[in-house]
């Protein structure tokens, strides 16, 4: 108990206001990075007709690299959204986000579970036609 009353003569209402910043900058970000992949996301992304477009002609490091940054920015939105899932914050999605950009096997059928709940699916829907663009084709 003694970290407890530690804690406590810690916290200032300096720390307090920089965790409430923290917070709702995650929490911006968040819904910006959401809202620009799913815009983006091929219309047949979740189907079984969909082919991955791998760079093969670019330099190996290059692109390596790339995959290597692209699985941590993954791994880090799924932290990410795990600590939103008990905080206020998008948390489903931002695992959602960070499944999508990971290149792990077995991903699919939990990305396809994950975007075919009825609540999330017509929130993406709606979000992609609001910048015109079609909505995404489920196997």
């Amino acid at each position: 108990m003694e970290w407890l009353s530690q804690f406590w003569e810690s916290l200032t209402w300096s720390r307090i206001i920089l965790g409430t910043v923290l917070l709702i900058l995650q929490v911006i970000v968040s819904y910006a990075a959401i809202i620009f992949v799913m815009v983006k996301l091929p219309a047949d992304y979740f189907s079984s007709t969909y082919a991955k477009n791998h760079n093969n002609d670019s330099r190996f490091l290059i692109r390596w690299g790339g995959v290597i940054l692209k699985n941590l920015i993954g791994f880090l939105l799924i932290l990410v959204g795990i600590v939103m899932v008990v905080t206020p914050g998008p948390g489903g999605l931002t695992i959602l986000l960070g499944l999508i950009m990971m290149d792990i096997p077995g991903k699919r059928p939990l990305e396809a579970k994950l975007i075919q709940k009825p609540a999330v699916l017509s929130a993406i829907n709606k979000l992609r036609a609001r910048y015109d663009k079609i909505p995404l084709i489920m196997d």
